[in-house]
């Protein structure tokens, strides 16, 4: 007699989810502030700055973080091309998914870094340099930007308590989760007045619908470019914190 093998285990009981929120400006800043001291300051950056997924900031190779060298009228990758440049790029072309694909199609995106973002990766570039100097034979070179001291891929829990220790310095809780740096890109651009085509384009859906539904909370009711916005939005919140 054929049996379930699945009746013979007991699931555990999962826990009840809350929905997915959105950090304030000023949560933000102070969340960024904290953020420095942390080898996840660049991760935290740049998926704030860039609404990035987790999965697709996990998977980001250095080879995709590219220069635009004024010379050459062309974008180069940062390892040829060097740090002394005015314009960053990222190229959001891959992910931690099973096929290391993004989620759609649309998903595959070229997104221009905010100037607070660049510099975070330049510092995280010098930062990782003298990790691998210190790793020795340990290091392995898959290429990542946010790897792990040895080169290896970030895990997900450890991005998950790393990111939870800088919430908690910054006093804006512990239950914060990563992919909620996505859901406050949202919320602060439409704050701001970008439109929701933009914002679709920038976070990689395939239509508003898909935005509307997902970030129905984070968009405001009534909605009037990427780097340009965040760069305007967080000098001025440095500048009234001054």
């Amino acid at each position: 007699m054929l049996r379930n093998v699945a009746e013979l285990v007991t699931t555990p009981k999962g826990k009840v989810g809350r929905p997915s929120r959105a950090m304030t400006l000023d949560q933000a800043t102070a969340m960024l502030e904290q953020a420095k001291a942390s080898r996840l300051h660049g991760y935290v950056v740049v998926s704030l700055l860039t609404g990035i997924r987790t999965e697709e900031a996990r998977a980001l190779l250095w080879s995709h973080v590219v220069a635009w060298v004024e010379d050459e009228q062309q974008w180069r990758p940062v390892t040829e091309a060097g740090w002394d440049h005015e314009r960053f790029a990222i190229y959001v072309w891959r992910s931690v998914r099973a096929n290391g694909d993004t989620k759609t199609e649309k998903s595959r995106r070229t997104l221009e870094l905010p100037t607070q973002a660049a510099e975070a990766l330049r510092t995280h570039h010098l930062r990782q340099a003298r990790e691998r100097l210190a790793a020795g034979k340990r290091w392995q070179d898959h290429g990542y930007v946010f790897a792990s001291q040895t080169g290896t891929p970030l895990d997900a829990s450890h991005v998950r308590r790393a990111f939870k220790a800088i919430t908690k310095k910054a006093k804006i809780g512990e239950d914060w989760t990563p992919r909620e740096l996505r859901h406050s890109f949202v919320s602060i651009m439409s704050d701001n007045g970008v439109p929701i085509e933009t914002i679709a384009d920038l976070v990689g859906h395939a239509s508003t619908a898909v935005t509307e539904e997902v970030y129905r909370h984070q968009l405001k009711p009534v909605i009037t470019k990427g780097a340009e916005t965040m760069n305007t939005i967080f000098k001025q919140n440095e500048a009234k914190s001054a």
